[in-house]
């Protein structure tokens, strides 16, 4: 008995010296994770949740609330200076006002799940990648004409300067006796306001949110996106491009809508050209990603 009281209270001495040293270790890694998580970039840390969030590739599956909120919480402290930008760079000025506003495109990732990027990427042409990380810089005046994100979420982080945004969803609450015109669809408006920087970042989802956008530049600004999923016409997500005209435009049989609710509506037409817009690419500067 005297034996094993004696082993047991020496066990318990390294057991205790052990627990201590354990707590120390803890301690210590805790401290570097900390310095650690300090010294990592804004958009290591938004790529690192999109990739948890993302990382799964379930296309056209809405991330739960949590999730969502995870990575707005992100975005809503970011500005230009995380991604390496200042308002007098080249890319926000005008070089005539008799050209349509050149936007520059600076890439920074690419991702086979999601996509990442100041504005979300959308299929200018049929080269065009779709899934990135980066960055659009709209001049004054610059334009992304109106278009859709079929099956996609997205979260928009205005970075510096004013934008007006006018977005749409399709309308479903219309009755059914009324034909529209040929070639139309009725959508109904969202949002049509301008948004000046710090703002909190918006959401759109597959089905409403103001899944179908223009933004328009009142002065130099970039928008932070991400994007999930890619465009991807063979999965039928093909971004289409839209004309938008007033409801009262095309007058109806069966007024789909109440005459108080027509100002909140229009017809959208799909358009083909893209006369409008010009997007060139340029260097990114900022932080880099890495993969893990």
């Amino acid at each position: 008995m005297g034996i094993e009281k004696t082993v047991a209270t020496q066990k318990g001495k390294e057991c205790l010296q052990l627990s201590s040293e354990t707590n120390s270790k803890n301690s210590k890694s805790s401290k570097k994770n900390r310095r650690r998580q300090r010294k990592m970039t804004a958009v290591q840390r938004l790529y690192d949740i999109c990739n948890e969030v993302f990382g799964a590739g379930r296309h056209g599956i809405v991330p739960a609330p949590d999730d969502i909120q995870r990575i707005k919480s992100v975005l809503d402290g970011m500005t230009e200076v995380d991604v390496g930008l200042r308002p007098n760079m080249p890319y926000f000025r005008r070089a005539s006002t008799d050209q349509l506003p050149e936007i520059t495109y600076l890439h920074i990732h690419e991702c086979d799940k999601f996509s990442v990027g100041t504005f979300e990427v959308i299929s200018l042409s049929p080269d065009y990648v779709a899934l990135q990380i980066g960055i659009f810089c709209l001049p004054p005046m610059g334009i992304i004409p109106l278009h859709n994100h079929p099956g996609m979420t997205v979260f928009s982080k205005l970075l510096f300067g004013t934008m007006h945004i006018k977005s749409y969803d399709w309308a479903v609450d219309v009755g059914s006796d009324s034909t529209p015109p040929p070639g139309l669809r009725l959508a109904k408006v969202k949002v049509n306001s301008d948004f000046t920087a710090p703002c909190n970042t918006s959401v759109l989802y597959p089905a409403d949110g103001g899944n179908m956008h223009c933004f328009t530049a009142v002065t130099p600004c970039a928008v932070l996106d991400v994007l999930c999923p890619p465009y991807s016409d063979p999965d039928g997500r093909h971004c289409a491009y839209y004309l938008d005209s007033p409801f009262s435009r095309f007058p109806v049989d069966g007024a789909p809508v109440p005459d108080e609710e027509k100002e909140s509506h229009a017809w959208l037409q799909e358009r083909d050209d893209l006369e409008d817009l010009t997007v060139v690419g340029g260097l990114y500067n900022g932080p880099r990603i890495v993969e893990r």
